[in-house]
């Protein structure tokens, strides 16, 4: 298999899907114009201005003409993404909730640890993040873990480094938030990829804060029935139920800090979660 190409700014694309994005997609576009060459964005069926103030901006624009979902959203961006001969794929929410200064960090993550997708983990500030956001997070992992044979941390995050191998994975099942949990679960066990998970800040709106998000379109009850369901389908799939959940207990996340040049596994996890809350 060849190796990871160095990555950087000039083959790493943003993809960012966006639905209804008006409140805060002008910034995230320019945000992330400031850390890479390429960005695109999918616009998955907006009924208000996502699409005319992105086109108003230097970034590459896709626009579905119905609402498909953001599993669809993200295929597409993928596509034009390995059209253009990118190396990776940035993904990023367009409420402003990911910072595109952590780009950067995933990238350094990415050329350190390859054969890894780098996931953002809301891991700083925390404690800002809805409680039932956070049990929903937790449960996620879980199952997930057990689905692509290791632990991992947020496995709900939206801010992810896929290596173009990952990218072009072929019949990635699942639709909308399913999507992309199964995409962690193929690319472990088609491609033998871990997960390295970079601490980045939790955002969300708190009292006395001026910054604005709209209302999140994942519906907690609704949207993790329809992860766990998919990757309870998955385990049961692979067979050999309690040896596979062994094994991935027995595998503990990783986590990957390109500022504090930190590489914790194991029983650092914790330790290093409450130091970058």
């Amino acid at each position: 298999m060849a190796e990871q190409p160095t990555l950087h700014r000039g083959n790493v694309a943003v993809v960012i899907p966006a639905l209804d994005e008006a409140l805060r997609i002008r910034g995230v576009v320019e945000e992330a114009l400031a850390h890479a060459d390429l960005v695109i964005v999918v616009d998955d069926g907006s009924d208000d201005d996502t699409a005319a103030i992105v086109s108003a901006l230097p970034a590459t624009l896709l626009r579905h003409p119905h609402r498909s979902g953001k599993g669809q959203a993200l295929r597409t961006g993928f596509a034009e993404a390995l059209r253009r001969g990118m190396a990776a794929v940035v993904t990023m929410d367009g409420d402003g909730q990911h910072r595109a200064a952590d780009i950067p960090r995933l990238i350094a993550a990415a050329n350190a640890r390859p054969r890894n997708v780098v996931n953002g983990a809301r891991l700083r500030k925390r404690d800002t993040q809805p409680w039932y956001r956070r049990l929903g997070n937790d449960f996620g992992d879980w199952g997930i873990a057990w689905a692509c044979g290791f632990r991992l941390l947020d496995s709900q995050s939206g801010q992810r480094l896929y290596p173009a191998p990952v990218v072009a994975l072929g019949d990635v099942p699942g639709e909308g938030f399913v999507f992309e949990a199964q995409i962690l679960i193929s690319a472990a066990r088609r491609l033998g990829y871990g997960v390295v998970s970079v601490p980045v800040e939790t955002r969300y709106a708190v009292a006395g804060s001026d910054e604005q998000f709209r209302h999140s379109h994942f519906r907690l009850f609704r949207d993790l029935y329809r992860i766990t369901a998919h990757v309870v389908g998955q385990v049961v799939a692979q067979g050999h139920l309690l040896r596979q959940y062994r094994r991935a207990r027995a595998r503990p996340p990783v986590i990957f800090d390109p500022d504090a040049s930190v590489d914790a596994t194991g029983a650092a996890v914790n330790a290093l979660a409450g130091r970058v809350r």
